[in-house]
């Protein structure tokens, strides 16, 4: 039963079927074992390494997840800080901030009310994925039997507050400069609702010159007016009006845990997470030339130009925010951006953050003196596919016809699926990924121009299978 909740990256399901309490018990009691074992094998002798962070989000199911978690990490040997209802960011900042063993917070992200699940993260706010331990933690729980361990508890409980700590944490990096600018942000229903008005100030009091428009900031109920997925344009309709309405300098979307948000410029315009990254890179390297920003490989080609027309170097990842850690920290780099929505700060432990996220764009806009739309209409020279999925079974076999097919024409690698490069020689690359869970191939490609992006597209196409509908 728990193969069924364990991800890639992270552990999810619909509650209470598959995902049940007593899961959530042998889930904190392999998480236990685990973390305080990496920690130990570490070298780490502090004395808050015995400690494990635990947060929640909004979700109705999160609060009886959370004490089950809580009583199986405690039974198995770790002491929990409980700081009850956040951002997933803020326990990325918790683990940090105390030098903990990790930390596990409750949420099941921009997923529908009846899923929930739990993101665990180690020492320094390392992500915790399927090759970095979730196999481990999915070991030491289904090992483990409740009945044996009965009531014995080797830890300890405490709850904390660290609202005071991150807020000035986050607002460190929002600088208007004197300037007065109007946000609209929409909060998803989700923990930005808590988040905003506890950093920023409902209404943006808490930043001179800041005045925010609140949207769906409610998340009492654990239910959504529209799905907690900013990467569904759809799901931005509600902001793009407000933006226009209220005539603001721009609009932000969270997710339901608020690690991931997404804008739109003054005019309600989508704003690509590609488009932010290049768009950002001279406000990061403007007084850092040499700096490294990590990128993930399906982003534009303008970010890599932009990055080192700063004088700066690119750094060009797989996709996921595991790898773009593992980056973050191997190249020491000052920033770096997903095309998912997540942001990465040297100056936040390497770790993504919606909130920092956010006050990064505002200081940047202001900084700049130009509407939002100025900022990115440079960096939008490239005509993009989006990602356009194929379902077929053999994707192996589809992926080395690419590398046969494309051979002699560009450059092509295995970074992350496979990439044909002829940017230089015809005006185009492309990228095609599996999907972790389902037989499908994901394509993203780009050209100079829409005619060419067009070809490319039909000439790739049918080595990838049957094109899934939108």
């Amino acid at each position: 039963m728990l193969g069924r909740v364990f991800k890639a990256y992270d552990i999810r399901g619909v509650y209470p079927d598959p995902l049940t309490d007593q899961m959530a018990w042998q889930i904190g009691y392999g998480c236990a074992k685990f973390l305080l074992a990496d920690a130990e094998a570490a070298g780490e002798t502090t004395p808050m390494m015995k400690n494990v962070i635990v947060g929640r989000d909004m979700r109705q199911s999160s609060p009886t997840l959370a004490a089950e978690l809580i009583a199986g990490l405690t039974n198995g040997g770790a002491d929990v800080i409980d700081i009850g209802l956040v951002d997933t960011p803020m326990m990325y900042f918790a683990i940090n901030h105390l030098d903990c063993a990790g930390g596990v917070v409750v949420t099941a992200s921009h997923n529908p009310p009846q899923y929930n699940g739990f993101k665990v993260s180690k020492r320094q706010a390392k992500p915790v994925g399927e090759a970095s331990g979730l196999a481990e933690v999915r070991k030491q729980a289904a090992m483990v039997d409740r009945t044996l361990i009965g009531a014995k508890t080797d830890g300890r409980v405490e709850q904390r507050d660290f609202w005071s700590a991150y807020k000035a944490h986050v607002l460190k990096h929002c600088d208007l400069g004197g300037k007065s600018l109007k946000i609209v942000v929409d909060a998803s229903n989700g923990m930005a609702g808590t988040m905003v008005p506890k950093v920023f100030g409902t209404k943006g009091e808490e930043v001179e010159g800041l005045t925010i428009v609140p949207l769906n900031f409610d998340n009492t109920k654990g239910e959504f007016v529209h799905e907690p997925n900013p990467l569904v344009a759809s799901n931005l309709e509600q902001l793009q009006e407000a933006v226009k309405k209220e005539k603001a300098d721009l609009g932000v979307c969270y997710d339901g845990d608020a690690d991931r948000c997404v804008i739109v410029d003054e005019t309600g315009e989508i704003v690509g997470c590609d488009h932010l990254t290049a768009a950002l890179v001279p406000y990061f390297l403007g007084d850092r030339p040499g700096s490294s920003v990590v990128y993930d490989l399906r982003s534009t080609k303008a970010v890599p130009e932009e990055i080192e027309r700063a004088g700066g170097k690119p750094i060009r990842s797989r996709v996921g925010h595991v790898f773009m850690k593992q980056e973050m920290a191997a190249h020491r780099c000052a920033f770096g951006g997903e095309l998912s929505g997540h942001f990465y700060f040297r100056s936040n432990f390497n770790a993504d953050s919606g909130a920092i996220a956010m006050a990064t764009v505002l200081s940047a806009v202001a900084a700049s003196g130009k509407p939002v739309s100025a900022m990115i209409e440079p960096v939008k020279r490239y005509v993009q596919s989006g990602e356009i999925n194929f379902e077929i079974e053999d994707k192996d076999q589809a992926l080395a016809e690419i590398r046969e097919h494309y051979i002699g024409r560009g450059t092509i690698d295995d970074l992350d699926g496979v990439t044909v490069d002829c940017f230089e020689s015809e005006g185009w690359w492309a990228n095609i990924r599996k999907s972790n869970t389902e037989p499908l191939l994901r394509l993203n490609a780009e050209a100079r121009d829409a005619e060419l992006l067009g070809t490319v597209v039909e000439e790739i196409s049918p080595l990838l299978g049957e094109r899934v509908a939108h």
